[in-house]
């Protein structure tokens, strides 16, 4: 299953937009977004629900219901343009490049066909030189990777006779079965309880390990993405608000509502009677976003620009950025501040 390592971009996503056109009006789910990630690299998208996560992952799929549509910006896979891609050509990149785990996996899996029925036909979909006795001794070997004791037997009972936590383990060895490079998975733990989703993650860690292969965690748990991710991008009405390495963003929060993310989770070390902070406010009506920033009208450092414009990124770290007026703010004093100190430097060294 080890591939050879690659190295350098595997995907590239430059201000993707996405919008859904109802009845009511557009929708806009994803307003500009911009990220990239390695190979063998884990990115955790944050945010609530709404916030555009799985949309942003459908487009990069080809996977978008009507009546959403990209309307804008690029999505550039193992350095192919893949909105350029026809259906036939998504369908075979799907599975081969890139494979998706769903949140609910008693959903995504067939009631009436056999577990090991639905391994062989995703990888003979994909490819067709594979026999049917290779392609479930392939199946078995997958069930086993992913930690699936018995596996002749599972093989032969339906979604109904597994538990949930295995029903994820067979939706993930679905997903690895054509050994993508990239593998999107979308809430995968949240229909688990905590223990089994602590196992899942330890999988996803191992496999990744092991297959080198880029990761997209979408999650709104922050405990799952310190345990897995690399770095991470948060989102907000539609729009990345901040990115970072993940001690970064934990440590070193730049922007309102990660901060208030962050309050808002228990934490092991709290004492007894320290309260969790929510959130104040409603999400954002995608129907009409506010002119500016759309964290503005939730925010308790809201200033009158916050309002009516939407901040640019500031670089406030290494590999760290962040959408707030306040580190623009920031920036702008530094600089005054900088000439200021080295004058007064030049002063003390000419005194001495």
């Amino acid at each position: 299953m080890a591939q050879t390592e690659k190295t350098g971009k595997l995907l590239e996503v430059k201000d993707l937009r996405v919008s859904f056109f109802t009845p009511a009006g557009e929708v806009k789910a994803v307003g500009g977004i911009s990220y990239e990630l390695d190979y063998g690299e884990v990115m955790g998208i944050v945010g609530e629900s709404g916030s555009g996560k799985s949309q942003e992952a459908y487009a990069i799929m080809g996977l978008l219901q009507s009546p959403g549509k990209v309307i804008g910006g690029s999505i550039t896979l193992e350095g192919e343009d893949v909105l350029a891609k026809s259906k036939a050509e998504m369908i075979a990149m799907r599975g081969s490049k890139v494979a998706m785990i769903f949140q609910n996996p008693m959903t995504c899996l067939n009631p009436v066909y056999t577990i090991g029925n639905q391994l062989i036909e995703a990888l003979r979909a994909h490819d067709k030189s594979v026999s049917k006795e290779e392609a479930a001794k392939r199946a078995m070997s997958m069930l086993e990777m992913v930690g699936i004791n018995n596996v002749q037997k599972r093989m032969k009972q339906y979604p109904h006779e597994l538990s949930g936590g295995m029903r994820q383990r067979v939706m993930i060895a679905m997903g690895l079965i054509c050994h993508p490079q990239l593998l999107i998975a979308d809430e995968p733990t949240t229909a688990l309880d905590v223990t089994i989703q602590a196992q899942i993650l330890e999988l996803m860690k191992d496999l990744q390990k092991k297959t080198h292969m880029g990761i997209i965690f979408i999650t709104h748990n922050l405990g799952v993405v310190a345990e897995i991710c690399d770095k991470v991008s948060v989102m907000y009405a539609g729009k990345i608000v901040e990115q970072g390495l993940v001690d970064d963003i934990f440590y070193h929060p730049a922007h309102p509502y990660t901060e208030g993310l962050l309050r808002s989770m228990p934490r092991v070390d709290a004492e007894s009677y320290e309260r969790l902070i929510p959130i104040e406010g409603t999400p954002v009506d995608m129907l009409n976003p506010p002119e500016g920033c759309p964290f503005a009208p939730r925010c308790e450092h809201a200033m009158k620009i916050c309002l009516h414009k939407m901040p640019p990124y500031v670089e406030v770290g290494d590999r760290h950025r962040s959408a707030c007026w306040l580190r623009v703010e920031e920036q702008v004093q530094q600089e005054k501040a900088a000439p200021e100190a080295q004058a007064g430097e030049k002063e003390a060294d000419e005194r001495g």
